[in-house]
């Protein structure tokens, strides 16, 4: 990838924000890897790497870069959720990041609810002090009925006790949400209760993604069983009655970026949010319906 020894077991995912970064393989594949909708991982069974490698991917990365001149400002430890990594082998990464390049270096990584829990308090400050300002949490949703459905793992409370955790680390968190996730039958409760638990976790950065029926996964499987997806109208819908509904009390940097969303909107809430909503209802209005978004490729 970057034309020098550094091992990846493929395929390797990041959030958009982090398409430049240097990744890092910390952890292999995702400790949950049951959620129905997802296939990210399905190929890969979940351990943790041997930390003398991870050491020596960052040695290699750093001694190609002083070549060029230049270090990568951001480094991106993956896999799904390397938080969940020991934290030893988490500072000992950080440490070696912070002597191989630049004081100014942003580390991320993916998290769960549930790995920012088995955290200490002490643990994730002793992250934070080493270099780890951002985490990125697939909340998904905030109904449990919906969470329970996609074999999320975890429930809504489970992700504001995290994420309060995470915060109070002095840790900058990006949440991702899922429109259309709970389909025509939950749509009314994902609204509601994502807005909700948005609202009480009020993380520095939001994100939506659309929910796809990817062939191969379990939800895809339920779809074709008669599990009914909502239309772009009704995503629209969705995105436009959660941002109404959040109340947040900080500023929240807030996009929709992700490939999977057929309209790209953002801004700062709560501060553009009548900007925002007006957008949406216009597309709203303009958007026919029974209008479906796109079938993904087989992944």
């Amino acid at each position: 990838m970057y034309g020098f020894p550094i091992q990846y077991e493929e395929p390797v995912f990041r959030p958009p924000s982090e398409g430049r970064s240097l990744l890092i393989q910390q952890t292999i594949g995702c400790s949950n890897n049951k959620c129905t909708y997802c296939n990210m991982y399905r190929s890969k069974t979940y351990r943790e790497r041997e930390q003398s490698e991870v050491l020596r991917d960052i040695e290699n990365s750093a001694n190609y870069f002083k070549k060029l001149g230049r270090f990568p400002e951001k480094v991106f430890l993956c896999d799904g959720d390397a938080l969940g990594a020991p934290t030893e082998n988490l500072l000992s990464s950080l440490k070696k990041i912070n002597e191989s390049f630049p004081d100014d270096t942003r580390v991320g990584v993916y998290a769960t609810a549930e790995n920012m829990l088995l955290k200490s308090d002490e643990d994730l400050r002793s992250l934070r002090s080493q270099g780890l300002k951002i985490a990125y949490l697939g909340m998904e949703s905030g109904c449990d009925k919906v969470l329970h459905l996609t074999v999320k793992g975890n429930n809504a409370q489970d992700m504001i006790d995290g994420c309060t955790k995470l915060q109070n680390a002095g840790i900058d968190l990006s949440v991702i949400c899922m429109l259309g996730l709970g389909g025509k039958k939950f749509t009314s409760s994902h609204v509601e209760q994502t807005a909700k638990v948005l609202s009480q976790i009020n993380p520095t950065y939001l994100s939506f993604l659309t929910t796809m029926a990817i062939e191969g996964t379990p939800y895809h499987r339920m779809v074709q069983r008669g599990f009914e997806m909502l239309t772009v109208k009704e995503l629209l819908t969705e995105l436009r009655d959660i941002i109404d509904l959040c109340d947040f009390k900080k500023d929240v940097l807030f996009r929709t970026n992700h490939v999977s969303n057929m309209y790209p909107v953002g801004g700062v809430l709560n501060k553009d949010k009548t900007s925002i909503l007006d957008t949406l209802n216009q597309w709203i209005d303009k958007t026919p319906e029974g209008t479906y978004p796109p079938k993904p490729s087989h992944m």
